[in-house]
């Protein structure tokens, strides 16, 4: 009689030494040989092996299945896999032992499910967070999912914002994940390189991905040449999979050996391995997830919010009042007058703030203007002039010097050369400073300073932004000076959307309210229903990236906060969504090679992966106030916790209170990758660094009064809600 397990509308059906997976009676998925693995013989090439289980039993609830696996070399693996309902899902709890070490190298073995429906990757959207959106179609060559033709695609869970993998078929919506079961990742050996093939009896780290290999050993060589050799076992299809330990592969590379006889399309496989020592054991645990969804949105959003409530990392304990003084402290020590010019270096190195370029950018990395901002209006707060005099300064010295013929303002100054660089006119980073100045116009005017030439200098902007919207409804990625299309990709089109929303407000004039709402059903199309949120950084690729998704949610917003229409809330929820996705929201040990630096002492959660394929650094810190605020309109639970996540764990790269040894307190990093449990960075600051932890500060402080969100929560739900209306009283006709 077969062994069932049920969780919901799905049962694991014990038969026959395999596994499946049932729902309304129809197989799904299968594992007819679950004990797998996969070993490094003495000839350095993996050739991998499986069996059924010998004995299946229930044990109190639970299903306890194993056996014994031998492999040709002689090495003998034990198995106990341990099945058990959890949640919405499954755990799968597994302990390997090595009963015999005959001549072979290394080992790992594999959790994994058949897909019934298809063995084609094709038919199938995936998602892991930070790494693969659908097909990965707006994604660079370079990144594993590129290439559907390969037979593995696995990743070392580390590269993943949370550790899971999902798949779901596209045309029945049965969707299949993945995850590790616990944020319990230690430290692998640090006296060891990581190697294309190597073995560290201390590493506990898992890859998730799915594949379809062919029975044949595959092991690159240093120039890509790909060493294949038949064995005996049979693979029954497309399995989604979790590894363990972990490897990274296959993924497209580039050929860097020239002169070599070998022109294949080159590719990288870097796998690590446990010593096939007599008694050595492997433990790991993973959370198996079975849906139907209609969407790959609604199937993102619940597989991630699922394994996000069980494995979000503790709060970080910040106090956020004192932090905001100390990051408006930080800014205006480092502004100043150069020559006729106002600003803040473009970068300085760590610990001491070395400062190793000059030069100012109008958004992305630099925000001047939006430093200029933050600081004229800290210098109101606290009663210092000279804060107040250096944000004048910053805004003036752009509204004086940066506006072209066109319309369009210069983005990049170099003091210098007394004159600009030639960079292209990004629209996101057009956003970034115009949004500025006119926040700082309105602050002027609410206080009945009249800043005509502040105003000036945004309505040329926004009437340039007229001028050039597309027949529909988009703009350009980058222009040149002169107005000339310089990058026609049209995703960044969101962007402007809160500027002209605001400018609207400002002047009471329909054009601009006309130009947001165009940009707006573009970017519901595009952005929102095809997940094209690409090419939000600046100094990247058109890739897929978070920083899209980041203002594709303020856009939205802002529509919705203006007209209140139910269309542009979902697009909001739906790139909040989707942004999320992008952050650490887990944590595992770092080591770095410098003794000051916060994640000697802090953990990595809150940085969030920049783009496919990129690092991480402390961007969503941008976001925190709006998902508060997303959180007040629809009530969702789930949006107060990741806010409250933001408000203080990305606080975690920086030196919240001196202890860190920085020049000054409130002194981060700007980005490093850490995959490899070992950070690599350019150990700098830029000023968006501190500007994104500072703004949401003071949008909360003037929205809500406080500095800290679980203060705010403390205000009546009438009263917040009213707050939360923010362009109330906005309204009014400037100039």
């Amino acid at each position: 009689m077969a062994v069932r397990l049920v969780s919901g509308d799905y049962t694991l059906l014990f038969k026959d030494g395999g596994v499946e997976v049932h729902r309304d009676g129809k197989m799904l998925y299968d594992n007819r040989r679950p004990m797998f693995v996969t070993v490094k013989t003495v000839f350095a090439v993996n050739e991998f092996y499986d069996g059924a289980y010998d004995d299946v039993a229930e044990d109190g609830g639970r299903v306890v299945a194993g056996g014994v696996l031998t492999v040709p070399s002689g090495s003998m693996f034990a198995f106990m896999d341990t099945y058990e309902a959890a949640g919405t899902g499954f755990k799968v709890s597994r302990r390997v032992k090595v009963l015999r070490a005959a001549d072979d190298l290394g080992f790992s073995t594999k959790i994994s499910f058949v897909m019934a429906e298809s063995d084609d990757p094709r038919d199938y959207w995936c998602f892991a967070p930070g790494v693969w959106y659908k097909q990965n179609e707006f994604a660079p060559d370079t990144v594993i999912g590129k290439d559907l033709d390969c037979e593995y695609f696995w990743r070392m869970e580390t590269c993943y914002a949370l550790p899971l993998f999902a798949m779901q078929h596209t045309r029945s919506g049965e969707t299949a994940s993945l995850s590790r079961w616990a944020a319990d990742v230690t430290m692998p050996s640090t006296d060891i390189l990581r190697a294309e093939n190597h073995t560290d009896p201390k590493c506990t780290t898992g890859a998730i991905g799915m594949s379809r290999p062919e029975s044949l050993t595959l092991n690159y060589m240093y120039y890509g040449f790909p060493v294949r050799k038949p064995f005996e076992t049979k693979v029954d299809g497309l399995s989604i999979d979790y590894v363990y330990p972990g490897c990274d592969g296959q993924l497209p590379s580039q050929n860097r050996f020239l002169g070599l006889d070998y022109r294949g399309k080159t590719k990288s496989f870097r796998r690590i391995n446990h010593p096939v020592v007599d008694g050595f054991e492997q433990h790991y645990a993973v959370a198996v997830q079975f849906g139907r969804y209609d969407s790959f949105q609604r199937m993102m959003r619940d597989n991630w919010r699922i394994v996000y409530e069980r494995m979000r990392d503790r709060l970080f304990e910040v106090d956020n009042e004192r932090h905001f003084h100390n990051c408006m402290k930080h800014l205006e020590r480092y502004t100043r007058k150069y020559g006729d010019s106002y600003g803040l270096p473009f970068a300085a190195q760590l610990p001491h703030m070395d400062i190793s370029t000059v030069s100012f950018q109008f958004g992305f990395v630099g925000q001047q203007p939006g430093i200029g901002y933050l600081l004229l209006r800290y210098g109101d707060m606290t009663g210092d002039a000279e804060s107040r005099e250096k944000g004048i300064g910053i805004l003036d010295f752009w509204v004086r010097t940066a506006m072209t013929e066109s319309g369009l303002p210069h983005m990049c100054y170099n003091p210098n050369i007394q004159g600009f660089e030639p960079y292209p006119h990004y629209v996101r980073m057009l956003a970034d400073g115009i949004e500025a100045i006119l926040d700082a116009y309105l602050y002027m005017r609410g206080r009945g300073e009249e800043r005509a030439d502040w105003l000036d200098f945004c309505r040329k902007t926004a009437d340039w932004l007229v001028k050039m919207q597309n027949e529909d409804g988009s703009f350009y990625r980058a222009y040149n000076t002169d107005g000339s299309v310089r990058m026609d990709s049209k995703s960044n089109t969101p962007s402007v959307i809160r500027f002209l929303v605001q400018f609207h407000l400002a002047t009471g004039e329909e054009k601009y309210k006309t130009a947001a709402l165009r940009a707006g059903e573009w970017a519901y199309d595009n952005n929102y229903r095809n997940l094209e949120y690409r090419g939000g950084t600046c100094d990247n690729l058109d890739i897929q990236d978070k920083e899209a998704g980041i203002y594709a949610l303020f856009g939205f917003l802002a529509l919705y906060d203006l007209t209140g229409g139910a269309k542009w809330l979902e697009a909001a929820v739906g790139a909040a969504d989707y942004t999320e996705t992008w952050t650490y929201a887990w944590s595992y040990p770092v080591r770095t090679p410098w003794p000051k630096h916060p994640f000697n002492h802090y953990s990595i959660s809150g940085q969030s992966i920049i783009t496919i394929g990129g690092g991480a650094d402390v961007y969503m810190a941008a976001c925190s106030y709006t998902y508060y605020r997303l959180y007040l309109i629809t009530g969702d639970e789930h949006y107060l916790d990741f806010a409250e996540f933001l408000h203080k764990n990305t606080r975690q790269s920086t030196d919240v209170d001196g202890s860190i040894g920085y020049a000054m307190p409130g002194i981060g990093h700007e980005s490093g990758n850490f995959t490899s449990q070992t950070l690599q960075s350019h150990y700098h600051w830029l000023p968006w660094c501190t500007f994104v932890q500072a703004e949401p500060l003071l949008r909360l402080y003037d929205t809500f009064g406080v500095f800290e969100i679980a203060d705010a929560q403390k205000l009546s739900p009438e009263e917040r809600a009213r707050r939360n209306r923010i362009y109330d009283g906005l309204s009014g006709s400037a100039g």
